[in-house]
């Protein structure tokens, strides 16, 4: 009997990942024109040139769709490496002392940001709205990000140690989550009208101030 061909060829690999990056970018266009309540799995079908089912086959239903236009956001590529591996995140490690270490995540804050923020916007304004699934992203969004600021006190820990302060390191935990949070930098950069220079100015003397010893 013939040996029956695989389906699993380069090609076709790469034929599903042009498809999925083509309804991702279409997803990002109708969500910052439309916003969450905007989109549609017809419309992003549409938008995209593609079926609705190819939509679901590729990523999956909107809530799904709206993740991989964040995640892809957030990191700046389709790149399935996770940001805590990525070598910006890996140089916080080389900073002299913990106020230089947080001076240097201020400045990968405000890049995530300038990449995320846009999309976050739109979500958040959202998030306590009737739609569960648009809930449960935001509630997944923000628990990453609070497990990559856990990441990024793992290497504060391993290259200068955490400094001793009231509550430890839970309570330090507890301040960088509130600090970074895309809401302050929503409310200083686009609703106040401050740069991203200045932004990244304030955060980094915010999370210095932390750590700074006392005199």
């Amino acid at each position: 009997m013939a040996k029956r061909r695989s389906y699993d060829s380069p090609a076709r690999r790469e034929a599903a990942r042009a498809t999925r990056a083509s309804i991702i970018a279409a997803a990002r266009e109708i969500l910052l024109a439309g916003g969450y309540d905007g989109m549609t799995v017809a419309r992003l079908a549409d938008t995209a040139g593609v079926s609705p089912q190819t939509v679901y086959n590729s990523i999956g239903g909107k809530a799904q769709v709206v993740k991989a236009v964040y995640d892809v956001m957030l990191a700046g590529d389709d790149d399935p490496t996770p940001m805590s591996q990525r070598p910006a995140f890996l140089a916080l490690s080389t900073s002299s002392d913990p106020e230089a270490f947080f001076r240097a995540y201020a400045h990968l804050s405000r890049l995530i940001f300038e990449r995320v923020g846009p999309l976050l916007g739109v979500l958040l304004q959202g998030g306590s709205g009737g739609d569960a699934d648009l809930r449960a992203l935001v509630t997944t969004i923000e628990g990453e990000r609070r497990t990559g600021n856990g990441h990024a006190l793992d290497r504060l820990e391993e290259s200068h140690g955490i400094p001793d302060l009231p509550g430890g390191r839970a309570r330090l935990h507890d301040i960088v989550w509130t600090l970074t949070a895309p809401e302050v930098a929503d409310r200083l950069i686009r609703q106040c009208g401050w740069s991203p220079d200045d932004y990244e100015t304030w955060l980094g003397d915010q999370l210095a101030a932390v750590v700074r010893p006392a005199k």
